[in-house]
This record gives C-alpha cells, structure tokens and sequence, in this order.
C-alpha cells in the first residue's frame, strides 16, 4: 500500500523517500505493516486551523495524526500532517538539524497512529523510549 507525501508549499523530491522509510521503518518496529498514509507538510496556519478543528485547541502544533481505525494489529492507515514552521522552531531549540526534527515529528506521528499517546506519564515514558528506538535505526537516513 502506498504513502504519499505531499506539501503546500511544493514538496522536495530529496524528502519523499526518506519519509517513506521512516514510516515503513517505524512500522515494522512496532510489528506492524504500511496501508494507506498520507503525509501532508503544511505552515502553521494550516496547523492551527486543524488543530482547533479536529482536537479543540486554538494554536498551531508540530504534527497531528489521524487513524483510520482503532485496531491495534494488522495494517496501519491515516494521516500525517507536519508543520514546516514548528519544525524548524523546534530544530534551532533542540539544536538539531531540520532533518533530523522532521524524522522525530514522522516517527512521533507514526507511532500516534499505531495507538501509542502520550497524556499519562508511564505513556509518555513508552512514547518516548519508541521514539528513541526508531531515530537510532533511522540514524544513517535523517
């Protein structure tokens, strides 16, 4: 199944296989294989009207994600969308290259789609040590 990566602003070629494989990476990762997912880049203007739309909350985010279905097994579909602004905020903060901010917020995402959240703190913990674990196997790609 295909994920398609697109952008408002004209996405790079340089950036849809990186993408593809961090997704497909992620994926496996957490035993779990590619359906349909869309990856949209966006500016923070987008983000803040699909944020307040879609989750209540009036101000721009780095990435949304939104599943298809709540099944926690079989093949993983739904959406990306990643704030081309945020990402770059948050890469001066972190003092990390753009590159690497975009895999983080693509396997940040991913992982929302297979279910993981972070609201409760023992799930923030799993968030992140399955972020960790997906940036080290990205580690030569981002």
């Amino acid at each position: 199944m295909p994920i398609s990566v697109r952008s408002e602003r004209g996405v790079a070629k340089k950036l849809v296989a990186p993408l593809r494989g961090l997704i497909r990476s992620t994926l496996k990762q957490e035993g779990r294989s590619v359906g349909e997912i869309s990856v949209m880049l966006t500016d923070d203007a987008t983000m803040r009207t699909l944020n307040r739309q879609w989750r209540g909350i009036d101000r721009a985010t780095d990435v949304l994600s939104f599943g298809y279905d709540a099944s926690s097994e079989g093949p993983v579909s739904g959406d990306l969308v990643i704030s081309l602004d945020r990402l770059r905020v948050q890469a001066r903060r972190y003092r990390v290259t753009e590159a690497k901010e975009l895999a983080r917020l693509a396997i940040h995402g991913t992982l929302h789609l297979c279910g993981l959240d972070h609201q409760r703190a023992a799930e923030r913990k799993l968030m992140r040590r399955r972020e960790r674990v997906a940036m080290k196997a990205a580690a030569p790609r981002a």
